[in-house]
């Protein structure tokens, strides 16, 4: 009887809770209102901020993108300035601050990791492509720029192993440039030891690089041409040959190659 009275007396409040909800209703409809529009408002603003951060990241990501692009696109076009004798490698500079931009003002770590990394290979980059001789002091600079880069990409890319392999790998190429053998064979060892980087690209190169160095670090000696005695007669360099010997439109030399390889 007890269960069938409390069983009663719920169904009775039930009944006389829907039959009072319009009156209810109409007392605080301001508050209802008020909710509702508050709900709406602040569900469309997660929705917006989620919204936006996709595109934000998707534009970041192809502007990165863009400049890795461009970067190996400039690689062809200053050797070909060189050849008339212009130095354009300053165009990789200015893609590495551009990434370096780009890593400053994204709130995506991973993203800012990435872009530090190619901002520190561009600087590299750029010492190889320069017309004419680097001093000592100006590589040192350029390097320690690219160093301090790869060490921020480490700190931003603890989440990513591919990125973190990448940025010590840099450190390692940039020892190399110092011609610090030594602290870049310590560098890729801890690179090939850590089982977290076994998978990645990095660990690869790395191990590519224990087993290579040792040609790097020789230096390479051109042996001094012979002299001529003074009294010895210049021999003729060039043999002419016949008109006949050619044949019109037709030219035959398997020893040429112009692949540039």
């Amino acid at each position: 009887m007890k269960s069938e009275h409390r069983h009663q007396l719920k169904t009775n409040e039930l009944a006389e809770w829907i039959a009072n909800f319009p009156q209810w209703t109409k007392e605080n409809l301001r508050m209802i209102i008020y909710i509702s529009v508050l709900t709406v408002v602040v569900a469309a603003v997660y929705f917006w901020k989620v919204y936006e951060k996709g595109i934000v990241s998707s534009r970041e990501q192809l502007e990165i993108t863009n400049f890795i692009s461009q970067i190996s696109q400039s690689k062809t076009q200053i050797i070909q300035s060189q050849v008339q004798g212009i130095d354009t490698s300053y165009v990789l500079i200015q893609a590495a601050d551009s990434l370096r931009n780009i890593a400053q003002n994204t709130k995506e770590k991973q993203m800012a990791a990435l872009a530090l990394i190619k901002q520190a290979d561009a600087l590299r980059t750029e010492l190889h492509y320069r017309f004419g001789n680097i001093s000592k002091p100006d590589l040192e600079a350029q390097i320690s720029r690219a160093k301090d880069s790869y060490a921020e990409a480490i700190e931003k890319s603890s989440a990513n192993p591919s990125l973190t392999a990448a940025a010590k790998l840099g450190l390692g190429l940039c020892e190399e440039e110092l011609e610090n053998f030594e602290q870049a064979k310590q560098i890729y060892g801890e690179i090939t030891a850590n089982a977290d980087f076994e998978s990645t690209v990095a660990a690869a190169q790395a191990k590519q690089r224990l087993l290579t160095m040792a040609d790097y670090q020789q230096k390479v000696v051109l042996r001094p041409s012979p002299k001529r005695a003074d009294s010895e007669p210049l021999q003729p360099q060039i043999k002419l040959e016949s008109p006949e010997s050619f044949q019109e439109g037709t030219l035959e030399n398997s020893d040429l190659d112009l692949s540039g390889q």
